[in-house]
């Protein structure tokens, strides 16, 4: 039996953990995972400790089923040719700052024109507007401003990445719904 989704070609330009969770998910469900990672620092997953082998546990366990390739998004010649890999991609996840994809040409209005069937995700804490759309993007920074850690009796530092892991689920579900309309109706 294969998966469902299998034949699916996603490209993930996310760093750390809700896009390594989402591009995980989509992985185990049979989706060709190419991370796009640049040149100098890569995913900063890759540095965090425990180490086996000198490889990150976090890193290995997180972007597990995937194939990397490095592009600096910044020249114009990466952005070349992350517009050629988009021809052929069903989904692009990008985590980057609002505004970050607009600068690079790799927006959704200029991938769109490439490849209509597209689904575009960005995945950001914040939202592409409000006031603090353009700050960094943190799990305690999340679960705080709702207020979760002083719901507990004694406040305190939950003891795992809600915010982070919540966000890859909603993105996950935002994915599928596109890629459903996207067979169903063709955009």
């Amino acid at each position: 039996m294969s998966h469902p989704l299998e034949g699916v070609r996603v490209l993930d330009l996310t760093r750390l953990l809700p896009g390594a969770t989402l591009t995980m998910m989509l992985a185990d469900m049979g989706a060709d995972i190419i991370k796009i990672e640049d040149p100098i620092a890569g995913d900063y997953a890759r540095w965090l400790g425990p180490k086996i082998d000198g490889q990150s546990v976090f890193f290995r366990m997180n972007n597990r089923s995937k194939r990397s390739v490095i592009i600096n998004l910044k020249d114009e010649q990466g952005q070349t040719v992350l517009k050629k890999l988009a021809e052929q991609a069903d989904v692009l996840i990008e985590g980057f700052r609002p505004g970050v994809m607009a600068r690079l040409g790799c927006d959704y209005d200029t991938l769109h024109a490439i490849n209509p069937r597209l689904v575009y995700c960005s995945l950001s804490g914040w939202g592409a507007t409000g006031p603090y759309a353009q700050d960094g993007n943190h799990d305690l920074n999340y679960v705080s401003m709702a207020g979760l850690p002083g719901a507990m009796e004694t406040p305190q530092v939950l003891g795992g990445q809600i915010g982070d892991i919540g966000g890859a689920y909603a993105a996950m579900s935002g994915i599928m719904a596109g890629l459903f309309r996207r067979e169903r109706a063709g955009e």
